[in-house]
């Protein structure tokens, strides 16, 4: 089988999951004996540019003639069967899908963000969840409020590619949701059930998990719509030392909040940007992940690198999130229906779970709220050894290397072999 792969790759200086998840699809496949084809282009490439290329950027996300003719020489020599697309802006455009079909290749999407509809891409802004621009012919909302790179001009032309590229994406022969709430998203989005099949992404096993360690571990961009803040607020709403250690690992915007609340506690500690030992280090030095995350988080890889650890998750209850901890079935929410009590949990007590946390298979859920997180601290303290072995398991069952290749060849052998 061979394979074009197109992506958009995200700058270097600005550390993206997707970039990574790319790459390690790419080594899976290849693995697996497919002929995979790369048509990558980086945004990196764009300062040393020639002023030629420089003029027709304005354009490149709504056509990019460039990658057009680049990517039609590809498929004319190599005759693929399938196009697989990521991030297709600045430099690819979505008119690569328009391009393959003329070539008569399918094309199948992996959805990393919500940017069919938002031109930020994750429905957050000021602070907020915000869906302004769903249902609209173009995203006005989006260009008041400059939602792309600040920028009311660039924040225009995204709005206008989306509205262009409406039919484009309605045409992809199949979208790949990385969890249940992408798969909604494009639902809503008008693409019918039998063109999206649920396939998230793997992480290399790290191997047996190592014993149990004690406290929290927070690792991610250190912005807004990650959580942070509402983190901290919970945690201080124990006394010190009450929970153990609340490690904090990344970099961005908000690392003087973690910096102020590691002067001022001595149970939390701010660990910097990792490498990926570092990572596996506070991992395994940790009971439990915490994913605070304000916005409907696509996939944070680090649960899975949790779950591949043996670690349980305490998560917001928002985006992919309870997909990834086994937490999205349907289900009555804590307090409301017959008690769900901690008893639920093998190995825990009999007292009542606080009201708005629910129990998934490998962790925990919660509203975004800093109340919420904080009734649910205690609780994913007590019964993180009791969700230790299934948090591996659900890793081994649904998100081990093994077996989401197998579940994307299948995709691409769907569309060969109809």
């Amino acid at each position: 089988m061979r394979i074009v792969v197109a992506h958009n790759r995200y700058r270097e200086a600005q550390p993206s999951g997707e970039n990574t998840m790319v790459d390690s699809e790419i080594v899976q496949l290849t693995e697996a004996g497919v002929e995979v084809l790369p048509f990558i282009r980086s945004s990196d490439e764009i300062p040393s540019m020639s002023k030629a290329a420089k003029a027709l950027l304005p354009i490149s996300p709504i056509w990019a003639p460039r990658a057009q003719e680049d990517l039609g020489r590809l498929l004319t020599e190599h005759r693929p069967d399938v196009l697989h697309l990521h991030n297709p802006y600045p430099l690819i455009s979505p008119w690569v899908v328009r391009t393959a079909h003329r070539h008569g290749v399918p094309v199948v999407q992996t959805v990393h963000n919500y940017r069919q509809v938002c031109s930020s891409g994750i429905y957050f802004r000021d602070g907020k969840i915000c869906q302004d621009c769903k249902g609209r012919a173009l995203g006005v909302p989006a260009i008041v409020h400059r939602c792309y790179r600040n920028s009311r001009a660039q924040s225009a032309l995204m709005a206008t590619t989306l509205a262009v590229h409406r039919g484009t994406w309605r045409s992809v022969d199949r979208f790949i949701a990385l969890t249940s709430a992408i798969a909604d998203h494009l639902r809503d989005y008008g693409i019918p059930d039998e063109r999206i099949v649920v396939k998230p992404n793997a992480v290399p096993d790290p191997g047996r998990p190592a014993p149990l360690g004690d406290g929290f571990l927070y690792m991610a961009r250190l912005t807004p719509e990650k959580g942070l803040d509402l983190l901290l607020e919970a945690w201080r709403r124990h006394p010190v030392g009450a929970l153990g250690t609340l490690r904090v690992a990344g970099d961005g915007e908000l690392r003087p909040l973690v910096e102020a609340a590691a002067a001022e506690r001595p149970d939390v500690v701010y660990l910097g940007q990792l490498d990926r030992a570092g990572v596996r280090a506070a991992v395994e030095a940790s009971a439990v992940v915490i994913a605070a995350s304000m916005w409907h988080d696509v996939l944070p890889t680090v649960i899975i690198e949790a779950l591949a650890s043996g670690r349980p998750v305490l998560g917001s209850a928002l985006g992919g999130i309870p997909y990834l901890v086994g937490a999205d079935g349907p289900r009555e929410p804590a307090g409301t229906g017959p008690a769900e009590t901690a008893s639920a949990v093998p190995g825990a007590g009999v007292a009542p779970l606080p009201a708005g946390v629910v129990t998934g298979t490998a962790g925990w859920v919660v509203p975004p709220e800093p109340a919420a997180m904080a009734a649910a601290l205690p609780v994913a303290r007590a019964n993180a050894a009791a969700l230790s072995a299934p948090a591996r398991l659900r890793y081994e069952q649904t998100f081990h290397p093994d077996v989401v290749t197998k579940r994307l060849l299948d995709i691409y052998t769907s569309l060969t072999h109809p």
